[in-house]
């Protein structure tokens, strides 16, 4: 367990080097040193710099839950892992950012990858935080805002706890569930499907009220992201993406999410509120 009163959060390097660097200057500048930092997992993904994203994530000394893409690189498998329709547009474009990853990710890269633990404990603010990459069943289930609540809850009662800190969906989202919590911080190496090049991540702070759980955006070099991702000869849709803000496909979305594509997203910050002290029992 680890114990301190903020934290930045992110998910989803997905190989964007540039994107990489810029939140690592920006933790920098708010003073939150890497043993209070958790990443949900994914660091290889759409981009075109995952040997180095890798190599600058594991020399920060940032916590790391393992994500599908990093269990599916360290075991050599033949596949992302990341859930899709087998012929949906996301299963199609896949086959090339895996194809080249797999090509250039190092042994040593892949030992460390496969190491990676699917749970992390956190402690802030007295609540008990798991960080997992998809649900508490899959390690590549998406789950959204959109996603219904009942399998929210599941996951909440399987993993025990005051909340889920997640990943894998790529939009960042917070919801509380009957005094549980249910975050995911958004990810740093695609835009959220929100018409901006924007990428997201959030704080979360122990403040007298409670935990207070900011989402906050990060501009970057996309344009320097995009050109990797040129000369890696990667699929001409996610390179686009960078700088539209939009994905290519939106197979995975719910309803609720389909709808707000291209709508900007604002910075926002939910209050969890501290629990009450129980009240003592008037004396018989």
């Amino acid at each position: 367990m680890t114990r301190d009163r903020t934290w930045l959060l992110f998910g989803g390097p997905y190989g964007n080097l540039q994107a990489t660097q810029a939140l690592l200057a920006e933790a920098g500048r708010l003073g939150i040193p890497p043993d209070r930092m958790l990443c949900t997992g994914d660091l290889v993904a759409y981009c075109g710099n995952p040997v180095e994203t890798i190599d600058l994530i594991r020399e920060s000394g940032i916590a790391v839950v393992g994500g599908n893409c990093d269990e599916q690189l360290g075991a050599s498998a033949s596949d992302c892992g990341c859930g899709f329709e087998p012929d949906s547009a996301c299963a199609r474009l896949s086959a090339a950012w895996y194809a080249f990853a797999d090509s250039v990710v190092r042994p040593d890269q892949r030992r460390w990858l496969a190491s990676l633990p699917g749970r992390i404990d956190l402690q802030i603010g007295g609540r008990s935080l798991a960080a997992i990459h998809g649900s508490a069943h899959s390690i590549n289930s998406f789950i959204f805002a959109g996603t219904p609540e009942g399998e929210k809850r599941r996951s909440l009662d399987a993993l025990g706890g005051d909340g889920v800190i997640g990943g894998h969906s790529g939009l960042p989202f917070t919801q509380l569930l009957g005094g549980r919590l249910w975050h995911n911080p958004g990810v740093i190496g695609m835009p959220a499907n929100d018409g901006t090049p924007r990428v997201w991540f959030s704080i979360v702070s122990e403040t007298e009220a409670g935990l207070a759980i900011a989402h906050r955006a990060l501009p970057y070099d996309h344009e320097g992201a995009q050109a990797a991702m040129r000369s890696a000869g990667l699929p001409e849709s996610y390179r686009k993406a960078l700088a539209t803000g939009l994905w290519p496909s939106l197979d995975v979305l719910p309803d609720r999410e389909r709808a707000e594509t291209g709508r900007p997203i604002t910075e926002a910050s939910t209050l969890w509120p501290a629990r009450q002290p129980a009240r003592a029992l008037p004396a018989v």
